[in-house]
């Protein structure tokens, strides 16, 4: 090795070397690493690497801006995640000496369980329109009512489940993308995807007799009403509440499952105090707690379909006879709609 070489090693040698130094005696956390998943109810370990051989007033832990707790010495502090609500959890860590604070930060992602794993069970085949570009499904008193979509053919129609016989249509209007869709009461409530405007029909005639506009939710994908407000999805993890005479948003939850938040949730169904959703482009629908936003289980729907496609063919259209307890599904241009029974794995 020529004397050049050797200088530039020596040189970076020197560097990483001080690098590490200053690593080392930088205040920071040494568990948890930024970002880790942790379940609900488990307890995580705070422990911090201190700088050098200080002595020190104090260590002030907290989560969220609120105290976790005040400690004299080094020794690692307990987080219990049991109450934590799901998602984002900072994590702080003030040092107080010699008249002096140094402030490290980490986080966790708070997630709830696996969800439960259901496979599916085909009771019986009905015809549905291949033309219908499914958004919304909705089975009420014996009539199944479906928001179609796409610019220039998105309608509003009440369906003979048993034929596929379209009863009653009417067509939005060009520059309209239809989406989700719900029964309240002797309204059908439809959603629109990026025009932010909802639309209110008479359940009998399917006559527009209202409008209203979105709050936050920065588009329309699914829809569900719980027999007390609409649960709206916008494509992201959040399900929105509406009013279900004013539609103003009342709050929202974030929907996680053991791997994270899960977004582009589509279509929605509300099932015996569980939100049913569709998650765009996949084969599955999720089971959401209403409460917690957690995905309690998993319907694998792989397969279900021979004839689905690639693109603008995907599983969308959830619906449920909640006097027959019969589970309806299909999707985006399908010749068939499904009644299934969900099976646990």
């Amino acid at each position: 090795m020529n004397r050049l070489n050797y200088f530039w090693l020596m040189l970076f040698v020197f560097v990483a070397s001080c690098n590490t130094q200053k690593q080392a005696s930088k205040f920071r956390f040494d568990t948890p690493e930024a970002g880790t998943l942790v379940k609900k109810g488990e307890s995580v370990p705070l422990k911090l690497v201190f700088p050098g051989e200080i002595t020190f007033d104090s260590v002030i832990y907290a989560v969220d801006g609120e105290i976790l707790a005040r400690k004299t010495d080094s020794a690692a502090v307990s987080l219990d995640t049991e109450r934590a609500p799901f998602g984002n959890r900072t994590i702080s860590a003030k040092l107080y000496h010699g008249g002096e604070e140094q402030v490290a930060y980490s986080n966790i992602v708070v997630v709830p369980p696996a969800p439960r794993r259901y496979g599916f069970k085909v009771l019986n085949q009905y015809p549905h329109d291949p033309e219908a570009y499914t958004q919304g499904l909705e089975f009420h008193q014996g009539i199944l009512y479906e928001s179609t979509g796409q610019e220039g053919r998105s309608s509003v129609r009440k369906v003979d489940y048993k034929t596929g016989k379209i009863l009653k249509k009417v067509d939005l209007g060009p520059n309209s993308f239809g989406e989700g869709l719900t029964v309240v009461d002797d309204k059908v409530i439809q959603l629109t995807w990026r025009e932010k405007v909802g639309f209110v029909y008479d359940k009998n005639t399917l006559t527009k007799t209202a409008e209203f506009n979105y709050g936050q939710s920065a588009e329309g994908w699914g829809l569900c009403y719980d027999g007390k407000r609409l649960i709206k999805s916008d494509g992201s993890s959040k399900l929105y509440f509406l009013n279900k005479d004013t539609f103003a948003e009342e709050g929202f939850i974030e929907v996680y499952s053991d791997k994270g938040p899960m977004d582009s949730l589509n279509e929605l169904e509300y099932i015996d105090g569980k939100i049913y959703a569709n998650v765009y482009t996949k084969d599955f629908i999720v089971i959401i707690n209403p409460d917690s936003g957690a995905i309690e289980g998993e319907i694998n729907l792989i397969g279900i379909y021979p004839d689905k496609q690639e693109v603008n063919n995907e599983l969308n259209g959830i619906a449920y006879d909640r006097e027959g307890k019969r589970l309806f599904i299909t999707g985006k241009n399908w010749r068939t709609l499904y009644e299934i029974e969900q099976v646990a794995r």
